[in-house]
């Protein structure tokens, strides 16, 4: 049985995953820019998902649809792909392709358009490689115990933080001269997500600082950092063994208003905490921020604005416009048009430097990489 992994730029860490668990059992999974008979797997986001329905719904092929739009999206899709997987997918996918191959039906975790049983397990990460043949990033933790109402991880990967052995990061590391982590939180390694607790981070970095010939990243994309974990230890740990110079703070909002309502976990005296702990530690800090949330109002909007300007002078911002992501609390919502004031403040900081991000469309930088 022939199996290939369409090739969708935003998904391709995903087909690290879900190629390595594939390779550890004995498949080759092949990268295709269409449908290919034995099988075919998507990975789909909940932006670009959309562009490939027609091709799966046409394909002369068994097809196999995951990622995140399908687990929110799962009784849609089992009209038009042959099987869906809701969830994690390392080992629901190995499962599903023995079945397969059996006659049999398929295993919990995969829906089809006659039902749906829901997972029976969940991924331990040790178990499975991050990536093989094909690389993507060494990821160090899933799960996320907040419940943001825009965010998706916590209802994909469930709200206990599980995490990957040192060993195991350790191996992984070997492949890389840059090392660069994949988590919800990067600083919360080891810990349950809520209580920062530094010496599980500070074993891994000081493990991985003793190869030979590695830079290691920590707090920048992929794995960004929670405000409330950042302190002096921390920034102290991070200027001491890694190569970055800027770290990276998950933030969402200037107005407090806004970061309760979305319930966000912080406030902005723990963000303003973490961003001088930067400057005083030698780091420059890159906040990022959301705007045009369902509910917001023009003068949180404006506090944020106000919040995106303090922060130029001293570090950079990442904004992004908000999309209301299938299976979140805010799935039904849609974002407010930004006011005059905001969308010239806003202008005027990326025109200096001082702001990226794709603030006045959410979907540019997911459209952007796609090719038919």
């Amino acid at each position: 049985m022939k199996i290939f992994w369409r090739d969708i730029p935003s998904q391709r860490n995903s087909m690290a995953c879900i190629h390595a668990a594939l390779e550890q059992a004995g498949y080759h999974l092949g990268l295709t820019d269409k449908p290919q008979k034995d099988v075919t797997l998507y990975s789909l986001n909940s932006i670009t998902g959309m562009v490939y329905e027609d091709e799966i719904r046409d394909a002369d092929s068994i097809t196999i649809v995951g990622g995140p739009h399908a687990c929110a999206k799962w009784e849609e899709l089992v009209s038009i792909a042959d099987y869906v997987v809701v969830g994690e997918g390392e080992y629901t996918a190995l499962r599903l392709l023995e079945c397969i191959k059996a006659g049999l039906p398929p295993p919990p975790g995969v829906a089809t358009k006659d039902g749906f049983i829901p997972v029976d397990h969940s991924v331990f990460l040790d178990g499975f490689r991050s990536f093989g043949e094909y690389k993507g990033y060494i990821e160090i933790s899933r799960g996320c115990p907040f419940g943001c109402t825009y965010c998706q991880t916590p209802r994909i990967f469930g709200h206990r933080m599980r995490h990957r052995s040192i060993s195991s990061i350790l191996s992984h590391a070997k492949s890389f001269r840059d090392i660069r982590f994949l988590s919800p939180n990067a600083l919360a390694y080891g810990t349950d997500g809520i209580h920062p607790d530094l010496r599980h981070i500070q074993k891994l970095i000081r493990e991985l600082s003793r190869i030979p010939d590695k830079r290691i990243y920590l707090g920048t994309f992929p794995g960004e950092i929670r405000p409330e974990f950042v302190n002096e230890e921390a920034v102290y740990l991070i200027t001491s063994y890694c190569a970055n110079s800027k770290l990276h703070i998950g933030v969402q909002s200037g107005a407090g208003s806004t970061l309760t309502k979305i319930h966000r976990g912080h406030g902005c005296r723990e963000v303003w905490n973490a961003i001088d702990c930067c400057i005083d530690g030698g780091l420059t800090p890159v906040v990022d921020i959301i705007v045009g949330f369902p509910d917001e109002t023009d003068e949180e909007m404006m506090e944020t604005v106000q919040f995106c300007r303090e922060v130029s002078r001293i570090g950079y911002v990442h904004a992004h416009r908000f999309f209301p992501l299938p299976g979140t609390p805010l799935e039904g919502g849609k974002s407010r048009d930004l006011i005059p004031e905001v969308v010239s403040a806003l202008g005027s900081l990326a025109l200096s430097g001082r702001l990226t991000g794709s603030w006045n469309n959410p979907e540019i930088r997911f459209f952007s990489k796609i090719s038919k």
